[in-house]
């Protein structure tokens, strides 16, 4: 019982090492509300925290990479060198929520030596008052002039209850999955971005940026909330072969106190590598018309014949047109002051109008009724407003037909 009791106590003394190491690295945002630390276990592994408003949101969680043919980036690190650096721009761009978009915020370069190869692995950090991204960087060393990663050991654990909405990853169809809402250690393996809230209403998606030449992430629970990004399959062996120098994409954690802060949120866009183009003023946004949903529901298929989808035919179906005001349109609008005492204004706005499938047969006017609930779950219209509707509908049909 005396060793049993000794070799307790060790365990108990290990663990509290763990929970309680030193962090050999730290970084703030700017607003100095989230807070990130940086330390090792016994073993030498690499585990960062992320905190905000001085409450845990993750807590100490892994990082390193597997490879298939080399003694894996996970343990036995030192820390050799961190950096530190600000940046605060703003940047054009050329289509999306924002013309103009503020990149705000600190970033922690933490550079680290495998003690038993001397191979050597940096990972970078940049926090927003919205959230942090980190991703890990390869430079060029001797003896090493290509890695092969079989996965990564990158975890994400939640330190606090919450709901979480995602769809399951690595399946056969894919992103088509219904949304599931779920404790937050109820997900199995989800596609990104996977959105939690937290019980105080703390607002969270874990996600990825600057995704290029590498695997896409899917975020795999291990135990409890404690979640390990897991890269997806190639059908090469190794998911993700790079020569060195490089970088992997970002790993991006929004953080909001709302569902809304979430929306309006940049972080995957600064995270994003720069516009490599160059002057972007000739570039105009334009309508796009697409097919999908005559995909969905059997009308076209994807492969050729008489059915296929992708035509000119079916694209320019939903190509735009114009009714000019006339008798037709003088008809409409006297019919509906007539019966509501409002005078009614032509307008071109809306969405697309089922109207072009007829435009070609005679004139047409789009007209009915317009109320709160439109387009949402249980739409609703008053009976009064119906029965109006049919008088002017009435009136337009008895004044076209008197004027033959």
């Amino acid at each position: 019982m005396k060793h049993l009791a000794t070799l307790a106590w060790m365990a108990w003394g290990l663990l509290a090492t763990t929970a309680d190491a030193a962090p050999v690295a730290t970084a703030s945002s700017p607003d100095g509300l989230t807070k990130i630390a940086i330390d090792f276990d016994p073993d030498g592994r690499i585990n960062y925290s992320i905190s905000r408003k001085d409450q845990p949101l993750i807590a100490p969680s892994r990082l390193g990479l597997l490879l298939t043919d080399g003694y894996a980036l996970v343990r036995d690190f030192e820390l050799v060198g961190q950096q530190t650096a600000e940046g605060d721009d703003r940047w054009e761009q050329p289509w999306g929520e924002r013309h103009y978009v503020r990149d705000h915020y600190r970033e922690l370069l933490t550079n680290f030596r495998q003690q038993s190869t001397g191979r050597l692995l940096s990972v970078r950090f940049r926090l927003f008052d919205q959230g942090v991204g980190f991703r890990y960087e390869v430079p060029s060393q001797a003896g090493l002039a290509t890695l092969h990663i079989a996965d990564e050991v990158t975890e994400f654990d939640i330190a606090r209850p919450g709901t979480a909405w995602w769809q399951p990853g690595g399946e056969s169809n894919r992103y088509e999955y219904l949304y599931n809402k779920t404790p937050i250690d109820g997900v199995a393996t989800a596609h990104t971005p996977m959105t939690m809230r937290l019980d105080d209403g703390t607002h969270l998606a874990v996600h990825e940026a600057a995704l290029v030449d590498y695997a896409s992430m899917w975020l795999k629970r291990e135990q409890g909330q404690k979640f390990r990004a897991t890269l997806s399959p190639s059908s090469q062996g190794p998911r993700v072969t790079r020569a060195l120098p490089f970088a992997t994409p970002w790993r991006a954690i929004r953080m909001a106190d709302n569902a809304a802060g979430l929306v309006e949120n940049d972080l995957e866009l600064n995270l994003n590598e720069p516009n490599k183009i160059g002057d972007v003023s000739w570039f105009k946004p334009q309508k796009y018309i697409g097919i999908w949903w005559g995909m969905i529901r059997g009308d076209w298929t994807w492969a050729e014949g008489a059915k296929h989808g992708a035509t000119t035919r079916a694209v320019i179906s939903g190509e735009a047109f114009l009714t000019l005001p006339g008798a037709f349109s003088a008809l409409v609008v006297e019919a509906i002051s007539a019966e509501t005492g409002v005078q009614p204004e032509i307008s071109t706005s809306g969405g697309t109008s089922d109207a072009r499938f007829l435009k070609s047969l005679c004139p047409v006017i789009e007209f009915g009724l317009s109320n709160a609930t439109m387009h949402k779950r249980d739409e609703a219209v008053a009976v009064a407003d119906l029965e109006s509707l049919a008088r002017i509908y009435r009136r337009i049909v008895q004044a076209a037909l008197q004027a033959g």
